[in-house]
C-alpha cells in the first residue's frame, strides 16, 4: 500500500513515514497544500492522510480540488481543532475520515486500513489508454488476446503515465514520485524503466507508445493504424 502524508509539521510527517515503513507501507511526505496536491493528483496512491493547517493550500481546499478533478484516493484529515464545524467541513469538503491530534498509532492504522479498503469500493481495477489496459490488481498489461507481467517500478512508472496521459511527465518529476526524496536514484534510472516498458509494448504490438519530449520528459503516444 503507498500513503501519501501531507504535513508542514516536519518532524510529525516523518514519524507517520516512520510508522508506515514500520508495517510494510510504502509512504511519501510533502509538506503543503499546493505539492500535496499535486502528488495526490497523480493517482498512484491508496490513501491520503492530510493536515488541515498547511501552508500555500490548506487541506479543506486540497481534497476540495481533488474531488473535483474526479480523484477519488480516500482522504483522512487530520487537525489539531476540536470543534464539531471542522470536521463537517472537511467531510463535506471530500474528505473520507477525521483524526484529531494527538492519536494513538494503532487508531491510525485503523483507519488508513479501513480507507484501503473502500478505495477498493470506488476506483476502477483498469487503467486504458488507446489499446492498452493496465490491470492494477494483478500488475498485469493487457493488449488484446496478449499480456505481459510488469515488475514493481515498471508498474509504478506505466501507472503514473496512463494516470496523466495529456500531460508530459519530465523526468524529475517520475524520479521524485516513484523512488522519493530521499533516493540516491538518478534520471538514468528513469531511462532504464522507460526502455523495459517500451520493449514490452513493442512485444505486446500495442499501437501506444511512450514518446520523449526533448529536454523534458515523457508521455503517452497513440499511432494510429
Amino acid at each position: 500500500m503507498r500513503i501519501l502524508i501531507v504535513e508542514d509539521e516536519i518532524r510529525l510527517a516523518e514519524a507517520l513515514g516512520q510508522i508506515m515503513w514500520e508495517h510494510k507501507y510504502t509512504a511519501d511526505m510533502v509538506y503543503n497544500g499546493e505539492d500535496g496536491l499535486d502528488y495526490a493528483m497523480s493517482g498512484i496512491y491508496d490513501v491520503v492522510i492530510l493536515d488541515v493547517m498547511l501552508p500555500k493550500m490548506n487541506g479543506f481546499d486540497v481534497v476540495r480540488a481533488m474531488r473535483k478533478e474526479k480523484n477519488r484516493t480516500p482522504v483522512l484529515m487530520l487537525t489539531a481543532r476540536f470543534e464539531t464545524s471542522d470536521k463537517v467541513k472537511g467531510l463535506d469538503c471530500g474528505a473520507d475520515d477525521y483524526l484529531t491530534k494527538p492519536f494513538e498509532t494503532e487508531e491510525l492504522l485503523a483507519r488508513v486500513r479501513a480507507l484501503s479498503r473502500r478505495k477498493g469500493e470506488v476506483v476502477v481495477e483498469h487503467l486504458s489508454y488507446g489499446d492498452i489496459s493496465l490491470n492494477l490488481d494483478t500488475y498485469m498489461l493487457e493488449c488484446g488476446e496478449k499480456s505481459v507481467h510488469l515488475g514493481m517500478k515498471e508498474f509504478e512508472v506505466l501507472r503514473l503515465l496512463l494516470s496523466n496521459p495529456k500531460s508530459v511527465l519530465p523526468k524529475e518529476t517520475i524520479l521524485l514520485k516513484i523512488w522519493g526524496s530521499e533516493t540516491d536514484a538518478e534520471d538514468n534510472n528513469v531511462e532504464v524503466y522507460i526502455s523495459f516498458l517500451r520493449k514490452k509494448l513493442a512485444f505486446l504490438g500495442s499501437r501506444a507508445s511512450i514518446g520523449t519530449v526533448r529536454k523534458i520528459g515523457y508521455r503517452m503516444e497513440e499511432h494510429m493504424p
